[in-house]
């Protein structure tokens, strides 16, 4: 009885010395815990990954990311009693310790899986002590966390050559894919770089690596659970990898702004349509001005979550490549035109037949011109705003109030930025003020949601708040306005519409149909101009590659009809100068181009009754006073209609 109270007395005390050890001397965990960061998309899969310090790409992998043939033959060829053993496997131990004292040296190890994720967090040069605490710490380990933690730990660690660690990382840069998808022979060529990662390289060293490799496919391949006889032939006549391949890196502006509460970051962007919008980027960027830069945004309407988005060409220092270049506050020049129109409609002061007029105006001291600056005449409210005519536009804007759109673009999470205390004022309507890509791109998903606002957004997160900015019906019929052909072909049934700032310094296009919105902007990110740049030849033609990439959700056009009875569009008369202007002669060379509208062409011009030079076909006619003084100035057509101003030139003060 008393040698049985020794036993169980020393044994309490043995597991009562353990159990204090274990808690005085826990495993050190902090090598499993640093891994990459990773972002993903919405259905999980890698957009980008930010290794941990020093560069290492170490990924967190579980037995769930690893074919079950991985796991059979890693447990065949590295701990065949894995199942069993407490995390040190004593007959493994005997036979290495017959065999050291039969041979005098050391001829076989016992080193078991649990023993060598001791060693992976632990790393210590090779000696009985080390081997001692490995056995200690493959223990505890296994009593800790179980073998599905220690496979992690050996899955996550195991050197897969150069800053390479753990076997997702390994699958992914010398197969690009998952280490779900390897098949057996890249499975076992990542078991093999294991043991020997430097030496087994198989961008270095394919012969000693195809080797290993086919070692471990012939290790108990028929008792391998998973992998049969078939895999191991397929295996064996397998490629090695030519060379590494890139980690993920889709998305390194959204990747590097994202706040991480974990190592695994969810994103709204979709991986394939991500990667489709950076080529198309990259392809783009070739053909641009010098240090002209690039930024594009894809979202889907109804949840208003991003899907894709460029910030800029990340390589490239020339064209700012480190900043995210869809949230510059830039001009955007006529592309706030669409929501200032769906205001007009909503409060009535406009209709999408009633008819505009494109004539020189001065609003206060604010003469607006086209871009052309040429003026169309009377014109449908449709009409102005495919052709973004100018001055109908600004005309709008002064019935309906700068304040009140100014706060229309608020509410829709537009907010323009005004130069330092300055008020909204007429020209809003043509991109004075600043906004970036991100927030113009939400306000056309807010026409194309039938006036329903809410932010993009690139993470997940609850059902966004939408809130009513405009009525479904103003929303609609700007929408069906804008829907038209692409000039260099394309899919059809988008509404989109352009925008240039002044000198050519932005380059807008945006669109959208019945699921997506997208919009793209084109300029130099130091904002220096790029002459002769318009939306409508450089950002236009991207907006429609991007719409030959989403699946088609065509909207409908909108056929318009002029609403207004008044037939005096036909009648003639003289645009330019108004009756009794006073035009200011600067200059000897001084040129004033005289204007008509309506009539019967050919139109005839007499200043004094003197007919000036001009050809048939046009409706204008320069004239060259000759000194201060009256003038008549008289205008006729084909039918002998007339029109006449008195005019007086005066020479500067």
């Amino acid at each position: 009885m008393r040698r049985w109270r020794r036993w169980g007395f020393g044994l309490a005390l043995v597991v009562g010395s353990v159990l204090l050890l274990d808690r005085l001397c826990p495993p050190d965990l902090s090598r499993f815990e640093a891994v990459a960061r990773e972002v993903v998309d919405r259905q999980g899969r890698p957009l980008s990954m930010l290794p941990v310090r020093g560069g290492i790409w170490r990924l967190r992998t579980t037995a769930a990311d690893v074919p079950p043939s991985l796991l059979a033959m890693l447990v065949a060829a590295e701990d065949r009693r894995f199942d069993w053993h407490p995390g040190v496997d004593p007959i493994a131990v005997l036979r290495a310790a017959g065999q050291w004292i039969a041979a005098g040296r050391v001829v076989s190890g016992a080193s078991t899986l649990s023993m060598q994720a001791a060693r992976l967090l632990e790393p210590r040069p090779r000696s009985l002590r080390a081997k001692a605490i490995e056995a200690f710490r493959a223990v505890q380990l296994e009593a800790r966390y179980g073998k599905q933690g220690v496979l992690s730990i050996w899955l996550t660690l195991a050197p897969q050559g150069g800053n390479l660690e753990g076997v997702r990382a390994g699958a992914l840069a010398w197969f690009g894919r998952e280490a779900r998808d390897l098949d057996p022979a890249e499975s076992a060529l990542l078991i093999a770089l294991a043991r020997r990662p430097e030496a087994l390289r198989p961008d270095r060293h394919p012969v000693a690596a195809r080797a290993a490799r086919d070692a471990v496919l012939a290790i108990r391949a028929a008792d391998a659970k998973g992998l049969s006889a078939a895999d191991q032939r397929i295996g064996l006549a397998s490629a090695m990898p030519a060379g590494r391949q890139a980690m993920p890196h889709l998305a390194p502006h959204l990747s590097r702004s994202l706040e991480a509460n974990g190592i695994r970051v969810p994103t709204t962007l979709d991986a394939a349509l991500q990667r489709s919008a950076e080529a198309l980027a990259e392809a783009t960027l070739l053909r641009l001005p010098e240090r002209a830069a690039l930024a594009m945004v894809i979202a889907e309407i109804g949840p208003r979550e991003m899907r894709a988005l460029v910030g800029g060409d990340w390589l490239s220092a020339s064209r700012a490549g480190s900043l995210d270049l869809t949230r510059a506050v830039r001009s955007p020049g006529s592309a706030l035109k669409p929501a200032l129109y769906a205001l007009a409609f909503e409060m009535g002061v406009a209709e999408p037949g009633r008819v505009l007029e494109d004539l020189p105006h001065l609003f206060g001291g604010y003469a607006p011109e086209n871009f052309d600056r040429a003026f169309t005449g009377r014109v449908t409210a449709a009409t102005a705003l495919r052709h973004s005519l100018n001055l109908p536009a600004v005309a709008l804007l002064d019935r309906v109030g700068p304040f009140r759109f100014a706060g229309l673009l608020r509410d829709a999470g537009a907010a323009p930025r005004l130069p330092a205390r300055a008020a909204p004022s007429l020209p809003l309507a043509l991109g004075g003020a600043g906004l970036t890509l991100r927030e113009l791109t939400g306000l056309y998903a807010m026409l194309g949601g039938q006036g329903m606002a809410a932010p993009l957004a690139v993470q997940p997160g609850p059902a966004p708040e939408l809130h009513r900015v405009l009525s479904a019906r103003a929303a609609g019929q700007v929408a069906g306005v804008l829907v038209q052909n692409f000039p260099g072909g394309g899919p059809t049934g988008i509404a989109w519409k352009t925008g240039t700032s002044w000198g050519g310094r932005d380059a807008w296009a945006f669109g959208f149909d019945g699921k997506h919105v997208a919009g793209v902007w084109i300029g130099r990110p130091d904002g220096t101009a790029l002459p002769g740049a318009t939306g409508l030849h450089l950002a236009l033609p991207v907006l429609a590659q991007i719409f030959s990439r989403l699946p088609a959700a065509p909207l409908e056009p909108m056929v318009v009809r002029a609403s207004t009875n008044d037939r005096s569009a036909d009648r003639l008369r003289l645009v330019f100068p108004s009756p009794g202007a006073v035009l200011r002669r600067d200059d000897e060379a001084m040129s004033v181009t005289l204007r008509a509208q309506g009539g019967q062409r050919p139109l005839a011009f007499l200043v004094d009754g003197a007919p000036l030079p001009a050809e048939p076909a046009r409706r204008e006619a320069a004239w060259h006073p000759p000194g201060p003084g009256f003038y008549r100035i008289t205008v006729l057509d084909a039918l002998g209609g007339a029109a006449r101003a008195e005019v007086r030139v005066v020479e500067p003060e």
